[in-house]
């Protein structure tokens, strides 16, 4: 045999393992069988992974199941394995996404990688099943990885970085407060607005998308460990659930807790699709925002031109000067994606075939990566586009003194009737509204500045 391969052995017989690999037999047949994309879990959820079975071997030792020096060496070896560059990742953890159903190719990776490395430094034999997924099973450990995965990314980065978004979108309002612009319905002129009361309303959806996601966070710290196979709890403890919980939540940071109901937990994915659905809310959000980023910037002589987004980088190739809205697209894919990720989340969350679904390594990837894309393109919304456009105050005076939707503020005084009248006009002719109302009205010309005032009537123009 070569001399860079060695020999392991699982219940189904030998295997040849690469001699550097810290994995064993069974991540080799999974690596044999399941050549499918070349991509892996993401290393967040193999790091969760890793946090459950540290925090399974400290409660597994203070239950008595688990000497203490094997104990220790878990521990010790999960720290080993927390701390590994992404390179180490990739070559420890290969595992294809699209494996069993179930994650148990993931889970026994982690469990040989941990065995092999506790095993090397302490000198004591260990089991990677008979003592690293102690107390558990591929059933529960992979449900409670999803939810600690998500939950510490929802966690960590996207709920900062929309309050950041949040915070960037308020200071702007407030900024350009001031500033009066056409209001558009249809895409056609409507009746005036302010650019604050504009971006006050992207903050508000986006308040509320952070809301809507925080709600998700007491169901995500509900975990399936415990089950094991199929929820009753089979090979464990009957306090392990509750000591392991607690184990894990001082690991984390974050509380956490046993499910309400471990079948539900293992059979279903209903919490991940929940999430999924709320960040599907969080794209639409931002599809709408970088769309009328796109809008409000296009130009700068043919379109709308009433901001400049940050010029980033040329915009093409064959025509020189040309910059085009890049922060406005890149978060519009961002939200696309995202939205095919919900629909591929929610047809593996109903493959819960009785006690167990199916589609677990799915769920956590597509559920993982949009967490990861919204909360990377929600910064770079809020840095590099929100807080850096240019106002155009100008070229929206200018189209605001012609807009003849204006006569809207006329309909109590002179009825809705002869107001289209005025604007068909003013339409025709092309001349200010105030202009035709005065000749096609017995208002004076001081009565209809008040009454046509563009800033009054973005504040609701009320009778008084």
């Amino acid at each position: 045999m070569s001399e860079k391969y060695r020999v392991e052995k699982d219940s189904l017989g030998e295997v040849q393992v690469p001699a550097s690999a810290l994995y064993a037999a069974q991540t080799q047949r999974a690596l044999d069988n399941f050549r499918v994309s070349g991509e892996r879990l993401p290393t967040e959820f193999i790091r969760a992974v890793v946090l459950i079975k540290k925090s399974a071997a400290q409660a597994n030792c203070e239950l008595g199941l688990l000497d203490e020096d094997r104990a220790a060496a878990i521990v010790a070896a999960c720290e080993t394995v927390a701390a590994m560059g992404e390179s180490d990742f990739s070559a420890q953890f290969p595992v294809d996404i699209y494996q069993t159903g179930s994650g148990t190719s993931t889970n026994m990776n982690v469990n040989e990688v941990l065995a092999r490395i506790a095993a090397r430094d302490s000198g004591l034999q260990l089991g990677a099943n008979d003592h690293v997924n102690m107390s558990q099973s591929s059933n529960d450990v992979i449900p409670s990885a999803i939810h600690v995965s998500a939950l510490l990314a929802v966690r960590d980065r996207l709920l900062p970085a929309l309050r950041h978004l949040y915070t960037v979108l308020g200071e702007r309002a407030a900024a350009v407060e001031d500033v009066v612009k056409t209001g558009r319905t249809h895409l056609m002129d409507a009746v005036p607005m302010t650019l604050g009361q504009e971006l006050g309303a992207w903050a508000a959806q986006i308040e509320a998308c952070r809301e809507r996601i925080r709600g998700t966070l007491p169901r995500l710290a509900q975990l399936a460990q415990g089950g094991t196979a199929i929820g009753t709890g089979l090979n464990a403890h009957a306090d392990f659930a509750e000591l392991f919980a607690q184990k894990l939540s001082a690991n984390s940071t974050q509380q956490f807790r046993p499910a309400d109901n471990r079948f539900a937990a293992i059979s279903s994915q209903d919490t991940a699709v929940e999430l999924s659905g709320q960040l599907r809310v969080l794209a639409v959000a931002q599809m709408k925002i970088a769309n009328d980023l796109r809008w409000m910037n296009s130009g700068p002589l043919a379109g709308f031109a009433e901001i400049e987004l940050e010029a980033l980088q040329p915009g093409s190739s064959i025509m020189p000067g040309k910059v085009n809205p890049v922060i406005a697209e890149s978060v519009a894919m961002v939200a696309a994606r995202v939205m095919g990720n919900d629909a591929t989340l929610g047809v593996a969350g109903q493959s819960g075939n009785f006690q167990l679904n199916v589609m677990l390594p799915l769920v956590a990837q597509t559920l993982l990566e949009s967490v990861r894309l919204l909360a990377n393109g929600t910064e770079m919304l809020a840095d590099k586009a929100i807080a850096s456009f240019t106002v155009n105050r100008s070229r929206m005076e200018a189209a605001l003194s012609r807009n003849p939707i204006l006569v809207t503020a006329l309909n109590p005084v002179i009825g809705y009737a002869k107001a289209a009248e005025i604007a068909k006009e003013a339409y025709r002719s092309g001349r200010p509204v105030l202009d035709v109302a005065a000749e096609m009205t017995d208002l004076d010309e001081s009565e209809l500045k008040k009454l046509l005032a563009p800033a009054r009537l973005a504040r609701g123009g009320l009778i008084e």
